[in-house]
């Protein structure tokens, strides 16, 4: 398991991080500047080859990477800055495209592995009563229910989607026996019988899940934008909430990612592609942060220039990132080490 934890980890980092730092290549080259190195991980070189008038490297710790520019004071070696090529001799907005290209390559990702996902697999359509599966063991096999029927009423209550569906079951499963009223094959059936309380949930369960809704690609296309949508505006509140105190985010960091990596991978392609579409929306969103060492504090930086007129002198603007990346490592150290305590069996 801790096998498969680890490999599924280094897959979802390098799509999300591999995916960040072209966006930024692209960019950058699109504004006409020069790139020296295009790697995938940290620290110690593993292997790297010179391509198209930069290096192509994939270093030793598979946790992040970074497109070095030129004229980012990143220069290493003999390498020459090539005359108006440099990052910063270009114009403000130029920069801002290419900070900001990164995350949006991210955020693309994301809505087309989710379009992949409403195609190729589906989602659960809670709009309709049409039963997708009974679950082995609960009331529903028992009564003889199957997949494809599609429930009318519960004990006399009309009912037209899940969530109704649910919570009526649940109502009148308090009550007494329930009765069931369902069409199989056009034709209406009627049954009734016990649905006791779920141990494991607390609440009455009938035992039956929704049935999937697959839609035509360019269906699942728009609305995977609006499903990116809604899970990015959610991913803001959170941050918003948490930042003001007036809410909690559960921070997780690479031991906590393996975990949910591996155990995504165990359940299948489908739910490892829904984890990796949200592992990316979120590295697309918090790098556009305003903090220093991230895209967003670089951004943030770029924009005071833009409206004051003024640049922060490179002296400064080096110290401030160099401040915010150490308070991201020490951040980083203190998160890894609650999810280690969370993984690691506690001797009582």
């Amino acid at each position: 398991m801790m096998g498969l934890s680890a490999l599924a980890f280094v897959l979802v980092i390098a799509i999300c991080v591999i995916s960040h730092e072209f966006g930024h290549l692209v960019v950058a080259r699109s504004a006409g500047v020069q790139v020296h190195e295009f790697s995938f991980g940290m620290g110690p070189l593993l292997v790297g080859w010179k391509r198209g008038g930069m290096i192509w490297s994939i270093r030793a710790v598979p946790v992040g990477g970074f497109v070095r520019l030129a004229g980012m004071s990143e220069e290493q070696g003999e390498e020459e800055v090539l005359p108006g090529m440099s990052f910063a001799e270009k114009s403000p907005w130029k920069r801002l495209a290419i900070l900001g290209g990164g995350s949006v390559s991210n955020i693309i990702l994301a809505i087309l592995f989710t379009a992949f996902l409403l195609w190729g697999h589906g989602i659960m359509d809670l709009e309709s009563t049409r039963i997708g599966e009974v679950m082995a063991g609960y009331p529903a096999e028992e009564l003889g229910l199957r997949p494809g029927d599609v429930v009318k009423a519960v004990s006399g209550v009309t009912v037209g989607d899940w969530a109704i569906l649910s919570s009526t079951i649940r109502e009148k499963a308090a009550l007494g026996p329930v009765e069931l009223t369902f069409e199989r094959d056009g034709v209406t059936h009627e049954l009734q019988g016990k649905v006791p309380m779920s141990p494991e949930y607390k609440v009455p369960l009938l035992g039956i899940r929704p049935s999937m809704k697959r839609y035509p690609f360019i269906k699942a296309l728009s609305g995977s934008l609006g499903y990116i949508g809604d899970f990015s505006i959610d991913i803001v509140k959170g941050i918003w909430s948490w930042a003001t105190g007036n809410g909690q985010v559960e921070i997780t960091g690479p031991l906590g990612i393996a975990s949910m990596a591996g155990k995504a991978a165990r359940e299948g392609f489908w739910t490892f592609l829904a984890f990796l579409s949200m592992i990316s929306l979120h590295l697309g969103i918090l790098n556009l942060l305003p903090f220093p060492a991230l895209d967003g504090g670089r951004i943030l930086l770029v924009m005071g220039e833009i409206m004051t007129g003024k640049k922060l002198p490179e002296k400064w603007e080096s110290l401030v990132h160099l401040a915010g990346f150490i308070l991201l490592i020490i951040l980083l150290i203190f998160v890894s080490w609650k999810d280690l305590i969370k993984l690691l069996p506690v001797a009582r």
